[in-house]
């Protein structure tokens, strides 16, 4: 029986981006958005992994589209991304802190930039309810790498079976299942309450 609740930022607690804020993106870059996005996510990885800098991301993508970024470029860059994805859902914080007031151990691991990662430690307080947080550009690794798995068991000194993983893309469930994990594919916060309830309701039996 799961004994931790391992949850997904983005996509769960915190929201997708908002076209709004993907147009922003956009026209910072003065780029077509085919080929911006397709540079955006193809060099995604090893940023979120920590293994390159924010101002070197950049770069990398402007020279994938052929083109440069100078340095004020380069920070309107990073002030509309970290924009993008700073949105969280009110019901899913709710969740957490009251998940937390039950008595279960929550975790939190996420593909996220540094520069990411220290928005949300500054601004968003609810993270003190996790008794782990795994950011991968601070672990070196990211879903749905199995070691993204690994680490985190590690970290809570727990088998996969005794965690419930909770996110919203089938790949980073399918690896965290083949791992050892219980799942939930996560829908909505409706779905994720009355999975957490049945838990509940069973661990109490």
């Amino acid at each position: 029986m799961p004994q931790t609740l391992l949850f997904d930022l983005f996509g769960v607690i915190a929201r997708q981006q908002s076209p709004a804020g993907q147009e922003l993106l956009v026209a910072a870059a003065g780029a077509s958005a085919p080929e911006f996005w397709a540079a955006y996510w193809a060099l995604r990885a090893p940023y979120d992994r920590g293994e390159v800098t924010g101002p070197g991301y950049w770069r990398q993508v402007a020279s994938a589209l052929g083109t440069t970024f100078d340095d004020r470029q380069i920070d309107r860059l990073l002030a509309a991304d970290l924009a993008s994805w700073s949105a969280v859902d009110d019901d899913m914080v709710a969740l957490v802190e009251q998940a937390a007031a039950a008595g279960w151990q929550l975790a939190l691991v996420s593909n996220i930039p540094e520069e990411l990662a220290v928005h949300y430690e500054q601004h968003h307080h609810w993270l003190r309810h996790f008794d782990l947080v795994a950011f991968s550009c601070r672990i070196g690794h990211a879903k749905p790498e199995p070691e993204a798995y690994r680490w985190c068991c590690r970290a809570l000194d727990l088998a996969p079976g005794r965690i419930l993983f909770i996110d919203d893309r089938r790949e980073n469930i399918r690896a965290a299942e083949a791992f050892g994990m219980r799942t939930h594919l996560f829908t909505g916060s409706a779905q994720a309450r009355r999975a957490i309830a049945e838990l509940e309701a069973a661990r109490q039996h």
